[in-house]
């Protein structure tokens, strides 16, 4: 099998990588930049192609490329008081206004 051939992939692992590159065209990657990120991430998602021969078949991979960071962002903030946040912001900008005088030798 040529290298670059994608024979060994379920339909769902193709939609799934042109979905992918469609968003790395969107933020401007180049095409074939998109594609090959596309694809790499689908391997690290399922190891391979999956259809009889591909390397990852029957293997549950646990989608590590899935795993959003940032998804859980704001949730602790969120669910504090506002005087909590506030005093966490006030707090904040002394310690920066502190390491201002400390790095400018005030």
């Amino acid at each position: 099998m040529p290298r670059g051939d994608k024979s060994k992939y379920t339909d769902k692992q193709e939609r799934k990588a042109e979905h992918i590159a469609e968003g790395y065209e969107k933020r401007g990657v180049p095409e074939k930049e998109a594609e090959r990120r596309a694809w790499a991430t689908v391997n690290k998602d399922d190891g391979g192609g999956k259809k009889p021969g591909g390397s990852g078949r029957g293997v549950h991979t646990g989608h590590p490329a899935a795993h959003k960071g940032g998804e859980k962002g704001g949730e602790a903030s969120a669910s504090r008081s506002a005087a909590e946040r506030s005093a966490s912001a006030k707090k904040a900008a002394a310690t920066r206004k502190r390491n201002a005088e400390q790095h400018t030798g005030g």
